[in-house]
């Protein structure tokens, strides 16, 4: 998810697709340990657009 999708989505949006996106990396996570992933990659990704999605939030609450 790029910067400006996140920049575009009001406050609410994006607190739900954080703990969407946090849900999905613990289920990707667990299923690397039991099996490994073809692209290990994606739990990077995923990583990176939760700290892009708390950084976006903490500016927010800081703009206040």
């Amino acid at each position: 998810m790029k910067i400006s999708d996140i920049k575009g989505l009001d406050t609410k949006e994006l607190e739900e697709r954080l703990e969407t996106e946090v849900a999905k990396l613990q289920n990707i996570k667990l299923n690397h340990a039991i099996t490994p992933l073809e692209n290990p990659s994606l739990i990077k990704a995923a990583r990176r657009d939760i700290a892009r999605m708390k950084t976006e939030l903490r500016q927010r609450e800081l703009n206040k």
